[in-house]
């Protein structure tokens, strides 16, 4: 849609709109590989700061699983989703629609209507620094969404609102092209240049709790490491 807008066009724009073309920035077959990396891997190589537990999973993500994809992402107006309209129409099969809706909770930015269309679309997900509506809807489990909360009002259609620029989501950075990554312990972000080699490290660090998991069961403890750990905090023995 917003492709073919050209720059002259956008000089014209009312004073808050943006609307810049999607993003796709992660390769493919890396995005992919991230379908089964739980959110606390990442967390961990990331270094344990990144990424929010504000969001709740209305869908139940434990039933019926997270989701991950490339981020579309969406600044708007508490109370208005004009620009969340937008980026459904733009969004391509497995997008993951991001949304900055300042955390209001008084009014929604979307419901059961919108959910409709993204299943049709067969958008990947959506996380919103916000409110929904239609909860017994989203509860279905088919498509999958993270919010900070709900109420039965709806938003208005008014704008302004920007569609891929950088946000802030829920204590999270995310620029247009990112990776995110959901299940339920929460929602992720993965900068997109630093996909691939986190992705690397996720897999050493499953190899590396696998290991330690099998001598948990085994009844074996690690006792050497657990009375180094103690002398360094120079905890009497």
């Amino acid at each position: 849609m917003n492709n073919y807008i050209t720059q002259a066009q956008q000089a014209t724009w009312p004073t808050g709109f943006i609307m810049k073309p999607r993003v796709s920035l992660v390769p493919s077959e890396v995005l992919h590989a991230y379908q089964n990396v739980p959110t606390a891997h990442i967390s961990d190589t990331l270094g344990r700061y990144h990424g929010s537990n504000l969001l709740r999973d209305y869908h139940n993500a434990l039933k019926h699983g997270g989701m991950y994809g490339n981020a579309i992402t969406v600044k708007t107006r508490p109370g208005d989703n004009l620009m969340l309209h937008a980026a459904i129409l733009c969004a391509e099969p497995g997008d993951i629609i991001v949304v900055d809706a300042s955390g209001d909770l008084s009014t929604a930015v979307i419901g059961g209507l919108m959910r409709t269309t993204a299943i049709a679309k067969k958008i990947g997900g959506f996380v919103i620094d916000g409110a929904i509506r239609d909860i017994e809807e989203w509860a279905q489990g088919d498509m999958p969404i993270y919010a900070k909360g709900h109420t039965h009002k709806g938003p208005k259609k008014e704008g302004p609102g920007e569609l891929n620029t950088p946000i802030s989501c829920a204590g999270m950075v995310v620029h247009p092209g990112d990776l995110i990554v959901a299940d339920a312990d929460g929602v992720i972000c993965v900068p997109a240049d630093q996909a691939s080699t986190l992705l690397n490290s996720c897999q050493d660090l499953a190899q590396h709790e696998k290991r330690v998991r099998t001598q948990n069961a085994s009844g074996a403890v690690d006792l050497d490491r657990l009375l180094n750990l103690l002398r360094q905090k120079n905890c009497p023995l």
